[in-house]
């Protein structure tokens, strides 16, 4: 199991959501990257190094340190805004 360490964006856009259903989803998904940091998509171009998870209608990006173990939560945002 790695350490998960949330950035001061992500704290706050989750903070915004209002559905219970849709904080579980986060959650349960934040979970999986903690016991497989390898989980997520890797992403290219400008947002290369990070990772991705789908959570309709948000993805989940983050950044996993190998050497470290440690996973940083990034940020969460809507699919339409890419």
């Amino acid at each position: 199991m790695v350490e998960v360490i949330f950035e001061e964006r992500f704290k706050r856009l989750f903070s915004k959501i209002k559905d219970p259903l849709t904080k579980e989803k986060i959650i349960k998904q934040i979970s999986k990257i903690r016991e497989n940091p390898e989980v997520g998509k890797p992403m290219r171009y400008s947002k290369k190094g990070t990772r991705e998870l789908y959570i309709s209608p948000f993805r989940l990006s983050y950044f996993y340190d190998a050497s470290n173990k440690i996973a940083y939560i990034l940020d969460l945002y809507h699919k339409d805004e890419q």
